[in-house]
């Protein structure tokens, strides 16, 4: 494996590491429900992709072979990332978990609030 190779692994790596550390210090220390779901979704998923990005050329370089798994796992968390941290969002926003008093758009959150579908009676589960 050559040296540049070995360095674009090693920077990869680092670099996904890095970005691990910080949505995970992020996720500890950031105070509100919504401003804490940023630090997994952005900063962890990104820092996976890396490290899962140097793997695949780890395994390029060292058997010459592409390696299928990493991949997958890089797709699927992107995709499903951003997904899960929407749901998280909508069912706090539903079941009103308490903002801070800083927090920018308030109203918004209030008039989504109010759009939700009314608690269904007991005439409607009936049959």
């Amino acid at each position: 494996m050559s040296f540049i190779m070995e360095l674009v692994i090693s920077a990869l790596l680092i670099l996904g590491g890095i970005f691990v550390l910080v949505g995970s210090i992020g996720l500890l220390r950031l105070q509100d429900l919504y401003v804490r779901l940023h630090a997994p979704t952005k900063a962890t998923t990104l820092g996976l992709g890396g490290v899962l990005i140097g793997s695949m050329l780890y395994v390029f370089a060292s058997q010459g072979t592409i390696s299928i798994n990493e991949l997958l796992i890089t797709l699927f968390l992107v995709i499903t990332a951003p997904v899960t941290a929407h749901i998280l969002a909508k069912v706090a926003m539903h079941h009103r978990v308490k903002l801070l008093e800083r927090t920018k758009n308030q109203a918004l959150i209030e008039r989504a609030r109010m759009q939700q579908a009314p608690n269904a009676s007991a005439e409607d589960i009936k049959d």
